[in-house]
């Protein structure tokens, strides 16, 4: 997965019934060691360190 600062990226949940968790690329970091990994901002408003797994993709809405 790539995404850029301002994309908006969904982790799907695997509870039955459960919303997926969304957030906001806000920096995009490890470019250069081949471990892209991103700086994100929930929509609770905390930030985190977010590593994609395979049940992340970019919110093509």
């Amino acid at each position: 997965m790539h995404a850029d600062v301002g994309d908006r990226i969904v982790v799907e949940n695997s509870v039955l019934d459960a919303a997926p968790r969304r957030g906001t690329v806000v920096a995009v970091l490890g470019k250069d060691d081949g471990l892209e990994h991103y700086q994100v901002r929930w929509q609770d408003g905390h930030e985190s360190l977010f590593f994609p797994g395979p049940d992340a993709h970019l919110d093509d809405g």
